[in-house]
């Protein structure tokens, strides 16, 4: 009796081992590469899974997350030997776990080695300048090379960064000193074009004043050319005015005449001279009058006298 519980026991405890290691219970992130009888039968994902015990076996365990491989820092030489450092970082992912199994030893070893060699590839045909400035085409260019490789390990590279370029001591007092020049021919030749552009503008200015002041004299020579003519032709209707006006009537002409006269004397009573005489109209005829008689009585006596003699 006691035979047959024991042997009861060991068989239900066998039963729960063979069950035990037949259920796989798969984490979310997780990939198992499963065998049965050595060789490879079939890629398990998250979730509850049945296998035969014994006969199947998990041959490795991977996960679907993106991982990181570090490239350790090396010496590269570049295309105009310069010796530097440098140092980056791969991202990457299983995408077969399959392949990442059994085409790779250990993927992520591999990628780094070959992340090295691709390196010293790529910069030992770059320059030092572009190696420092063009870090996102090294990037790129390492990220096609690394993935075309690690493809065939079922291992997809989605980054590469370079960290760190270090160069050597003198090297970069050099480069300091490079770059301080090309400040100081920046800032010279942006000085010699400042002040090339403030003399044209100076000049500009000076021609636009110029025209101005050109313009202004022309329009004030027209407007004083249409005021001359406008006078001129006010002159013009007057005068056709007053000869029209002495046609119709006789006494216009003195009346202009007596107007100026007028006028005249005016002018000359208003003036602070104490030397003037102002007579009347009749009284200047009659001098004038007598003025005449005057002269001719001294040229006849003065012709008598000669006759005499």
């Amino acid at each position: 009796m006691e035979t047959s519980i024991i042997f009861a026991v060991a068989i239900i405890f066998f039963v729960l081992i063979i069950i035990i290691k037949g259920v796989k219970i798969v984490p979310q992130s997780d990939l198992y590469v499963i065998e049965r009888l050595g060789k490879f039968n079939k890629e398990l994902h998250g979730g509850f899974h049945l296998i035969i015990p014994i006969i199947d076996q998990v041959r490795a365990i991977l996960t679907s997350r993106e991982q990181l491989v570090d490239i350790e820092k090396q010496s590269v030489i570049t295309k105009d030997n310069v010796n530097i450092s440098i140092d980056g970082i791969v991202f990457c992912k299983v995408d077969d776990a399959m392949e990442a199994t059994y085409n790779v030893v250990d993927f992520k070893n591999a990628i780094a080695n070959l992340a090295m060699t691709t390196l010293r590839s790529e910069i030992g045909g770059m320059d030092l300048d572009d190696t420092l400035s063009n870090r996102e085409t090294l990037n790129a260019k390492l990220q096609n090379e690394l993935g075309s490789a690690a493809a065939n390990w079922g291992i997809k590279v989605t980054r590469v960064e370079i960290s760190d370029i270090s160069v050597p001591a003198e090297i970069e007092r050099a480069m300091n000193m490079q770059m301080e020049a090309e400040r100081s021919k920046r800032a010279v030749e942006t000085k010699a074009r400042a002040d090339k552009e403030a003399v044209i503008r100076k000049a500009e200015g000076f021609k636009q004043e110029e025209i101005l002041k050109a313009e202004a004299i022309e329009r004030m020579a027209d407007a004083k050319r249409y005021e001359q003519e406008q006078m001129a032709a006010g002159q013009q209707e007057a005068m056709r005015l007053i000869n029209i006006s002495m046609m119709e009537n006789e006494k216009a002409a003195e009346f202009l005449l007596a107007k100026d006269r007028i006028a005249a004397f005016r002018a000359l009573a208003e003036s602070g001279s104490t030397d003037k005489m102002i007579l009347p109209y009749d009284v200047a005829q009659m001098v004038g009058a007598t003025s005449v008689l005057g002269d001719a009585f001294f040229k006849g006596v003065s012709n008598a006298n000669s006759n005499n003699s």
